[in-house]
């Protein structure tokens, strides 16, 4: 009987911590509320935020780019479907309404050069030629949508947390946002155009709810394919550091602003040094 009570008296104090442990990772401000794996801060003997730009057009990224499963256009229907909050930068506190994103999405409306005066009077309007139609033929009317493709926006910034966790001795990237841009060239203002910011921790939640659609395709072997959250787990992807956090939260290129080359080289650098820093870390 002593046992017995002895056992059900464990069983409840275990049920209770768990508890307990679940309830202090929601509410111990230690965790980061953005993270997909939640470490404690006193456990990260190094930290560095870092802002990465990828091209889903480079031949590395087109598993994330197959057609009609491209990465952006998983994101946008989910954003469309009510199953994803757009937010409007990369910190992901403020959402963004979903009226503003589809506003977004939009062709910039192009000016017609008529004064409303002259639109009253009729200039601009087609002129009947009074002959009207012949027979019973139906005028077909093509319907042309006024947003960008969900294909058009191929560039993706990734912002994530770089830390070495003491316990398991290893270096960690842990991804917080991920942010869509229009490219320049698709653009007839001739800029990259932000469309909005997303918070990763939701997107591997709605990845992972479409196992169908969310594909990185494996090109090699079709048995092997990933969903896109295993793939930005495993890091199968392509990005150049465009940004380490800084007082004057200035980009490489800023700081590095001799010329777009000097920019890129001391991205390239920066990436080495940080390898190197890792593998020193294990001589602690």
């Amino acid at each position: 009987m002593k046992k017995f009570c002895y056992v059900i008296g464990l069983s409840a104090f275990m049920l209770i911590s768990s508890i307990g442990v679940s309830y202090s990772q929601e509410v111990d401000p230690g965790y980061n509320p953005h993270s997909v794996y939640p470490i404690h801060e006193s456990y990260m003997m190094f930290k560095k935020t870092l802002w990465r730009r990828m091209d889903l057009k480079e031949p590395q990224n087109r598993p994330f780019y197959s057609r009609n499963g491209e990465l952006s256009t998983v994101i946008i229907k989910a954003v469309k479907a009510g199953l994803l909050f757009p937010y409007t930068n990369d910190s992901v506190t403020t959402r963004m309404s979903k009226e503003t994103f589809l506003e977004n999405l939009k062709y910039p409306q192009e000016e017609t050069g008529l004064t409303e005066e002259e639109i009253a009077m009729g200039f601009g309007q087609e002129e009947d030629s009074g002959f009207g139609s012949f027979g019973d033929e139906e005028e077909v009317v093509e319907e042309v949508s006024d947003e960008f493709a969900t294909a058009d926006f191929s560039i993706v910034e990734i912002k994530e947390d770089m830390f070495f966790d003491r316990n398991r001795s290893r270096m960690y990237y842990d991804i917080q946002a991920v942010t869509l841009l229009l490219p320049a060239d698709k653009n007839p203002a001739l800029f990259e155009k932000p469309l909005a910011s997303f918070r990763y921790k939701d997107l591997v939640e709605v990845f992972r709810s479409m196992p169908r659609e969310a594909i990185w395709y494996n090109v090699q072997n079709a048995s092997e394919h990933r969903n896109f959250s295993e793939a930005f787990d495993l890091r199968l992807f392509s990005s150049n550091l465009i940004k380490f956090a800084n007082p004057k939260d200035n980009r490489i290129v800023d700081i590095y602003n001799k010329s777009r080359r000097d920019g890129i080289l001391a991205s390239q650098r920066i990436e080495h040094e940080m390898l190197e820093f890792e593998n020193e870390l294990w001589e602690f």
